[in-house]
Order: C-alpha cells, then sequence, then structure tokens
C-alpha cells in the first residue's frame, strides 16, 4: 500500500521507513479489548470507533498528505464520539484554580473538543525525532495510572496500563539501540493522533471523576513537554504572521539534536524531566500547595522556553551544555579546534570564544 514514510524535505531519517505504527497499536488494543473484557461497554465502544476514524484519516494523510482543513474536522468528530457517546467530556475546572462547584456548563462541549484537539495536535507536533512521542506518551500513561491506583480509580489505571503496554510494545520497533542504529517503524500521523487521543480520554476520565477525584493540573503535567512545546511555537508563529499548522525545525527535539542529543537520549532525557515534574508536583499537591501555584509554575515555565528559544543558539548551547555533563549513554563530543590567525586589532579575550 506504500505506506512508507520517504526521506524529503525536513526528514532527515536514511532509508523509506514503515508508518504503519499507529494501525498497530490501534489493532492491539481492539484484541486485547475484546479478549480481555467480558463486558463491552458504551465507553469501550466510543473509545474504539474514535480512535478508528483517526487511525483511518492519519493513514490517508500518511498516504495523501491531506490539508489540516480535512484532518481537524475527523479530529473535532473523533472528540464528539468521545462526549456523546463515551460519556467523557471535561465539566469542572474549579479545582484547577482553587475553587469548587464551578461548572463549564454548556461550554463543557466545545472545551472538550478544543482540548482534545490541542493534545492531539501537540502529541503529533512533538513526533518528530525517533522514540520520543511514544516515550513521552508512555511516560504519561504510567504517570496517570499511578495516580489513578492512588485515587481508587482501579478502572482507568487498569485500561491506561493496557495502553501503556501497546505503546511499549511499539517502541520495542521505534526506539534505536545499539544493535539496530534505526528506527524500523514509524507512528506516523495516523499513530500521533491516536496517542493524543489516548492521552485526552484517559485525562480527562482521571480528572473529572467526583467519585476519584485527580486536580486536572496533574494531568497537565504529566504533558508538559509537548504541551509547552506546541504553544510556545503556535504563539511565535502566528505573532510572526505565519501559519501556526506550517511545520519547521524549531521543537525542542530539533534544538536537542543539535546540541548533541542522539534521538533516544533525547527520548530518555525528556521522559525523565516529565517524572521528575510529575512526582515534585505531586508531592506539592501532598503538602496542599495550592493549585493554582502549580498551574503558575506551568505558565512559568512556558515563559521561560519561549524566552530561551527567542535565540535558537541561546537554546542549543543549554543544551549542548546539558549533553557534556554525560548522561547516561552519552559520549563527550570530539571537537577538533583548529587555531584561525586574527589581526592583532581584532583580537579578543578567551572568553569570547
Amino acid at each position: 500500500m506504500n505506506l512508507l514514510d520517504f526521506p524529503k524535505g525536513r526528514k532527515d531519517h536514511a532509508h523509506p521507513t514503515p508508518i504503519t505504527g499507529g494501525l498497530a497499536m490501534l489493532a492491539g488494543v481492539l484484541v486485547v479489548s475484546l479478549s480481555t473484557f467480558a463486558h463491552i461497554d458504551a465507553g469501550l465502544i466510543a473509545f474504539l470507533s474514535a480512535s478508528a476514524v483517526l487511525v483511518v484519516v492519519g493513514l490517508l494523510d500518511d498516504r495523501l498528505d491531506l490539508p489540516w482543513t480535512v484532518r481537524i474536522p475527523a479530529q473535532v468528530v473523533a472528540a464528539l464520539i468521545m462526549v456523546y457517546v463515551g460519556g467523557v467530556r471535561i465539566e469542572q475546572l474549579g479545582p484547577v484554580f482553587g475553587l469548587d462547584g464551578i461548572s463549564l456548563g454548556w461550554l463543557s462541549v466545545p472545551f472538550t473538543v478544543f482540548a482534545t484537539l490541542g493534545l492531539i495536535n501537540a502529541i503529533n507536533m512533538v513526533d518528530g525525532a525517533d522514540g520520543l512521542a511514544g516515550s513521552l506518551v508512555l511516560t504519561a500513561l504510567a504517570l496517570l495510572s499511578a495516580a489513578a491506583i492512588y485515587s481508587g480509580n482501579m478502572v482507568v489505571a487498569s485500561r491506561a496500563m493496557i495502553l501503556g503496554g501497546t505503546v511499549l510494545a511499539f517502541l520495542m520497533f521505534n526506539l534505536r539501540f545499539p544493535w539496530r542504529p534505526k528506527a524500523k517503524l514509524f507512528m506516523g500521523n495516523a499513530g500521533s493522533a491516536f496517542l493524543g487521543f489516548v492521552i485526552a480520554w484517559f485525562a480527562f476520565r482521571l480528572t473529572q471523576n467526583p467519585g476519584h477525584p485527580v486536580n486536572p493540573v496533574f494531568a497537565l503535567w504529566c504533558v508538559a513537554i509537548p504541551v509547552m512545546d506546541t504553544l510556545v511555537l503556535m504563539i511565535r508563529r502566528v505573532r510572526n504572521k505565519r501559519s501556526p499548522f506550517i511545520a519547521d525545525r524549531n521543537h525542542i527535539h530539533h534544538l536537542m539534536l543539535e546540541g548533541g542529543f542522539g534521538p533516544t537520549q533525547a527520548a530518555i532525557a525528556l521522559s525523565l524531566f516529565t517524572a521528575l515534574c510529575v512526582l515534585v508536583v505531586g508531592q506539592a499537591m501532598r503538602l496542599d500547595v495550592p493549585h493554582p501555584v502549580l498551574l503558575g509554575a506551568f505558565v512559568l515555565m512556558c515563559l521561560g522556553w519561549y524566552w530561551l528559544t527567542g535565540r535558537r543558539q541561546r537554546a542549543v548551547r543549554l543544551f549542548h551544555c546539558v549533553y557534556t555533563m554525560r548522561l547516561p549513554g552519552t559520549r563527550r563530543p570530539q571537537v577538533e579546534l583548529v587555531p584561525v590567525p586574527v589581526p592583532r586589532r581584532h583580537a579578543t579575550n578567551n572568553k569570547d570564544y
């Protein structure tokens, strides 16, 4: 079917690579669901139906390069299936701001659709290096599962772990290893849309359950990297009078690769950073730190990233400094210094080099 990702344009992989990862993950979930659950409820039907819409449209996008005017309506349809068939929606935002009893009312459906589209496209935008999107989603699912167990919501925990196992299986073919220097399989747009929807589904199920309450701020920190990167890039593109949907090489993984990280190292580093942030946020919640403070911390991180990436070289230099701290599995780059004669009147001191 020619479902291959060919090296061209911004794509720097060396060989045509299958992009059936999204289809494979959905097939895995379908097989496990039908063979494990004795009762197929409306929620499962809604999840599988919405996922099928996203994967089919994603495969067509991978094959035909569909415009965003086709992709976005498909994502809206998937979100509406989640709301009206699955009964999953965002109804309460009060806990985010330290308030109780504030319902979104008629804004619940449009806000849920908007948030779902945001998460789908955030995962799509961060899917630019082998293993990165899958690792971040696996980390988020593990953290959401842990929060679900802590809050007593075992249904969400068990189903999130099934999806985590699916993503882990995909990563076995998508990550680079010493014995396999390139990915054997990409998730494609079908996979990134599917995983973005997965995060939306479980985040909403977890944070909108009055019987097992988990604050939405916690879920936000579970996907802090893709959300922050997407927000900052889209704001900068709009300010530069460009379409927010035009692709470029200014994502966080591009800057990390320029700073010396390999794809696998970048995926591990960002996943560990996410886990560390969530552990700190979770401990802060246990110590009754006001939730608006934790939301403000996320906003400050976004503002800091916006400032740091205002000059590309500044961000690359930071990642190079982090890289040379010798993360596990890394080596200091061997740089050959070549002396260049400088006229005396232009001579500078050493700290300027």
